[in-house]
């Protein structure tokens, strides 16, 4: 039987041209990789998007890599940039919306219509409308909260990898988190009346 190989020996392959080594980090860490994204935008079909541009950026950059921190913090601080600089561009382009909407004959934004094709017993259907609340709360905390928030609690990221993720303290790391949760306790309280 061999033994798996590391993160760092993968991308050292990667490098070499090694494409199932691709394949195995991909298969590694796409489910945490895709989640992270999807809990930062709320939006389940652009996380599938930016999620590949993650893994496409890791390919493309294999040649340079350093293992000089851990292959995680190296993943997220990409998956970081690139969720961020997606959040930059979607407010950009609400912008451009809303002025446009505000020309006469422009209807403005078109919502979604609800699937009312998906009939589920109450007590299923009360669950998942709070959870809902819940990710909509933390969708509205800033983006270093929200990130930190989804990585301490998703993914179980010790704080300091969360600070090398941020470009931020260990100190200051932890009063973000601390800031992110006392913020939903306070939305949460208001929105579900409880802690």
């Amino acid at each position: 039987m061999t033994t798996p190989r590391t993160d760092h020996q993968l991308m050292a392959a990667l490098a070499q041209g090694d494409e199932e080594a691709f394949r195995e980090l991909v298969e590694r860490y796409q489910r945490e990789v895709y989640g992270t994204i999807a809990k930062m935008i709320g939006d389940f079909h652009e996380a599938e998007d930016l999620a590949q541009r993650v893994f496409l950026r890791v390919y493309r950059a294999a040649p340079r890599y350093r293992p000089e921190a851990e292959f995680t913090t190296w993943l997220y601080t990409i998956l970081r940039r690139l969720v961020f600089n997606e959040t930059e561009r979607r407010t950009r382009f609400r912008s451009r919306m809303v002025e446009e909407s505000s020309f006469p004959g422009r209807e403005g934004v078109e919502r979604e219509a609800p699937d009312l094709r998906l009939k589920d017993p109450a007590a299923q259907f009360a669950e998942r409308e709070r959870w809902e609340r819940i990710d909509a709360a933390v969708l509205t905390l800033p983006e270093n909260q929200r990130l930190a928030l989804l990585l301490k609690v998703h993914q179980d990221l010790s704080y300091e990898e969360i600070a090398k993720v941020l470009h931020l303290s260990v100190g200051a790391t932890k009063s973000v988190l601390f800031r992110a949760r006392e913020s939903l306790k306070e939305i949460l309280k208001d929105e579900l009346g409880e802690p």
